[in-house]
């Protein structure tokens, strides 16, 4: 592989995520050779995809590309590749465009769509974890509602207009919040022929509630917004089936739908080369001790989702959410600022700044410690919190604006057709 030999400590990172991002910034100015690894070519913002899924913004509002975030690291090299495995003995990892050594690896690889085994759903839903999936909800929820227009089988248009999500974490929550504010905002005037009350958004959750990580206070104020929104809510109801027309449930219930789009769960995204104890197989994660080494190696590193580090009060690990994530990487680069000078390095020990979700309109949930609340103070409060840790100038002033002429016009000026989807 074309890498420059280097005299000074070579870390390898996999994954342009949160994480890595965060550990690669705090050793900017550090006498080492850092190479970035990721699949694709620019750090993706995942809380908003659910926004490029349903036309509120552009994937480049929340896409920035990787070369330019380190600009300024000295011997900073970035691979657009995908890494196959690692050779823990000989400090060798192995990609899809070559080999190389490394002195230390950071794995930030995250996650990926836990299907929990369903093949039939894998083969026919829509996930939604990349921005290409994201475009492809958008064009199928688009193209869906282009051909109800002109259908003359009611039967077909029922199925066409009948939005079916799996997952009532913040993920689905806001995406079942966006559709059908989607219905309440552009139907009516880019379809006069058409009924807004034709088109269905179902929310399916296995447990009790929606939101279950978050508050039981939090949790019923979003389930009052939704069903407000016209949501129709499945609760302690689980997905047993979808052969790309009819999602089944475990209670017998039945969904005709063409599109059905999953955000009920994620697995880690791990590599081969790593097993025994230091992989837990049900969670798919690395475990890793307090300065987030993965057990039984002394310079291979986890962070973030992939990483499953106990502690008294997370006995499961982290939550896989961005802040672990951010702080973690922030503090590995800490520590490796630390042991490059021969310091001791502090244990990571993780701050919770809270939970929030937003359902729609001045309507959003938070959890703050022993604070919880809805509305439209925690609307703007999600709005602002969002904007700050977007990555870019220019990123943060285009998804202010387009949220801004949203607000004013109840519009969604991104829902164009640019890349017909179409299943393989």
């Amino acid at each position: 592989m074309n890498i420059p030999k280097t005299g000074a400590p070579r870390i390898v990172v996999i994954g342009g995520g949160f994480a890595g991002i965060s550990f690669i910034k705090k050793l900017r100015n550090e006498k080492v050779q850092i190479v970035l690894f990721d699949r694709h070519n620019y750090h993706t913002f995942q809380p908003l995809l659910y926004q490029v899924s349903t036309a509120g913004l552009e994937p480049d509002s929340i896409a920035y590309p990787l070369r330019k975030v380190f600009r300024r690291n000295k011997d900073f090299h970035f691979r657009l590749a995908e890494v196959e495995n690692i050779d823990t003995e000989n400090n060798t990892i192995s990609t899809s465009i070559g080999s190389l050594k490394y002195d230390y690896l950071v794995i930030a690889t995250g996650t990926r769509t836990n299907y929990f085994g369903n093949k039939s759903i894998a083969e026919n839903c829509m996930p939604m974890k990349t921005v290409p999936q994201a475009l492809n909800i958008r064009s199928l929820i688009l193209q869906n509602i282009e051909e109800a227009d002109i259908t003359e089988n009611e039967t077909e248009r029922k199925r066409l207009l009948n939005f079916v999500i799996a997952g009532g974490g913040p993920t689905g929550v806001e995406l079942a919040g966006a559709l059908a504010e989607f219905r309440r905002g552009i139907l009516e005037n880019d379809y006069p022929e058409m009924d807004e009350d034709e088109m269905k958004v179902h929310l399916i959750e296995g447990q009790d509630r929606v939101l279950p990580p978050m508050s039981e206070t939090v949790s019923k104020k979003a389930q009052i917004f939704l069903e407000k929104l016209g949501v129709q809510l499945h609760l302690g109801t689980y997905i047993s089936d979808y052969d790309g027309k009819t999602v089944t449930t475990n209670d017998g219930k039945k969904f005709e739908t063409a599109t059905f789009i999953w955000a009920a769960g994620v697995t880690g995204a791990i590599i081969g080369g790593i097993d025994g104890e230091a992989l837990i197989e049900k969670a798919n994660r690395y475990k890793v001790d307090e300065f987030n080494k993965v057990n039984g190696f002394q310079n291979i590193y986890a962070l973030g989702d992939i990483a499953l580090m106990e502690s008294k009060k997370y006995p499961k690990g982290h939550p896989q959410v961005a802040q672990p994530a951010i702080q973690q990487g922030k503090q590995l680069g800490n520590n490796f600022r630390k042991m490059l000078k021969g310091e001791k390095m502090k244990p990571f020990v993780y701050f919770d700044k809270g939970t929030m979700a937003t359902v729609g309109r001045n309507k959003a949930v938070v959890d703050i410690g022993k604070l919880h609340f809805g509305g439209a103070i925690a609307w703007f409060l999600w709005m602002f919190v969002h904007l700050w840790f977007l990555v870019g100038f220019r990123n943060r002033a285009v998804t202010f604006f387009n949220w801004t002429y949203n607000y004013i016009n109840y519009d969604r000026a991104a829902r164009l057709i640019i890349r017909p989807y179409k299943k393989s």
